[in-house]
């Protein structure tokens, strides 16, 4: 069965090819100060992965307390991010390039380039990348974080066929989106750069600084309305996958035509 469950901002399992991937895993009620809404990602959603696919290491995408939940299963990351999470966790973190696929059981993977230097992290390293996803029939891009960079177009070239699916971030942690970060209408530009058939919007609706109250929080959705309205508008060809928090998106019937 090919599906996909959003657990929450940049955490989602592909189900592939009888193959499980995680992404940017955030399992635990919260992250660091940053407040999650709603419960914890339900453990039975994501138990028992191939391959965590790990983006860059800020600590809404690469939290300890989630990672240690996870030791032993490959994790697949930048070079830098690879020998810290091993250094750190004892993690089974092979070093890769953009240059290479990884099999992981029935799929291929490998990274991609992804533009997030901003905030640099002084005590971990800032290794950025995005992957790409490759199952007998469908491919997928995570996107992890990233802004909008001209040779985003040449993805499905590196893919060897078009982009299928695309998850990518469209929004941050708070009301106000930092650099090095793409909101709903530079997600629908990577949409159109890539000719994504289909975009699982992500990095949104869930987590916020403490100190907001529930009325305060209005914020929060507005991207995801944005997005659903200029996709519609620039991009209607791309089929939007709109799921809630914890909600799943069977693939079994889509066959990659628009």
């Amino acid at each position: 069965m090919n599906r996909l469950t959003w657990l929450g901002h940049a955490t989602v399992v592909i189900d592939l090819s009888d193959t499980r991937l995680l992404t940017d895993p955030l399992l635990r009620r919260h992250a660091g100060p940053l407040r999650r809404i709603g419960r914890r990602p339900d453990p039975h959603a994501w138990a028992h992965p191939d391959a965590v696919l790990i983006s860059h290491l800020h600590s809404d995408h690469a939290a300890l307390g989630s990672l240690r939940k996870l030791v032993g299963i490959p994790m697949l990351t930048g070079p830098a991010n690879a020998a810290w999470l091993r250094r750190k966790l004892d993690a089974e973190a092979p070093a890769l390039t953009t240059e290479e696929w990884v099999q992981v059981a029935d799929v291929r993977v490998r990274l991609v380039r992804a533009d997030h230097s901003a905030r640099p992290m002084p005590h971990r390293p800032n290794d950025t990348h995005g992957h790409l996803i490759a199952a007998p029939g469908l491919t997928v891009w995570f996107a992890g974080d990233t802004s909008l960079y001209p040779e985003m177009s040449d993805l499905p070239t590196l893919a060897g066929t078009p982009i299928d699916v695309a998850l990518l971030p469209i929004a941050g942690w708070g009301p106000r989106l930092s650099p090095g970060h793409m909101g709903p209408r530079q997600a629908v530009d990577a949409c159109l750069a890539v000719g994504a058939r289909a975009v699982l919007p992500i990095h949104h609706g869930t987590l916020h600084p403490p100190g907001f109250s529930a009325g305060d929080l209005a914020w929060m959705h507005r991207p995801l309305a944005e997005f659903r309205t200029d996709l519609a508008e620039r991009a209607p060809q791309v089929r939007l996958l709109d799921v809630g928090l914890g909600e799943s998106v069977d693939l079994d019937d889509y066959s990659g035509a628009p």
